[in-house]
């Protein structure tokens, strides 16, 4: 044996350790008898406190004031300023009101039908070609189509067909509905 070497030092550094690691083993076990997606769930073990239950309000949703819910809501105001500037982009290079289709767009007829719709609420078209657009936006964003989705669902822009494809549907009018 070395000089100096002290066994009971060397147990009383490594006591507190293994109490510790002890402790969260079996604070973990316990918890994992609460996860529903754990195989160590209890079958009939009563529900997670403070957790939404299903047809709860709050159920599948964040924790309120977690992380996750401030990640949410930030993705939701980003993709909301890229709404906004999509939108903004087809007014700047889109035309509008009776300029449409009819004045050389080249349009199939069904961005005649979605200017006029919205022409008849009151409130001046603006439309544009996708081609037009994937060429202006590309130098503003690499998603162009997903937020045109994204903007068709909020009920802000129109086009045919359900998918865009740069090339085989350069041709289609989009129209901006505000």
């Amino acid at each position: 044996m070395k000089e100096g070497y002290d066994r009971v030092t060397c147990r009383g550094t490594v006591g507190p350790l293994t109490e510790n690691w002890q402790q969260w083993s079996s604070d973990h076990q316990a918890s994992q008898k609460q996860n529903p997606f754990s195989q160590q769930q209890v079958c009939g073990a009563p529900p997670p406190t403070g957790l939404p239950q299903r047809g709860q309000r709050g159920y599948g949703r964040p924790l309120e004031g977690s992380m996750t819910e401030r990640r949410g809501r930030d993705a939701h105001t980003h993709v909301g300023r890229e709404v906004e500037e999509l939108c903004a982009a087809i007014r700047a290079i889109g035309r509008r009101g009776g300029e449409g289709a009819d004045a050389g767009l080249g349009g199939t007829g069904a961005g005649d039908r979605a200017g006029g719709a919205a022409a008849g609420q009151g409130t001046e078209s603006v439309t544009v070609e996708f081609g037009r657009l994937f060429e202006h936006y590309v130098t503003i964003s690499n998603k162009l189509v997903g937020v045109l989705l994204r903007a068709r669902r909020q009920g802000l822009v129109h086009f045919d067909g359900e998918m865009l494809w740069q090339g085989q549907d350069d041709r289609v009018v989009i129209t901006l509905r505000q």
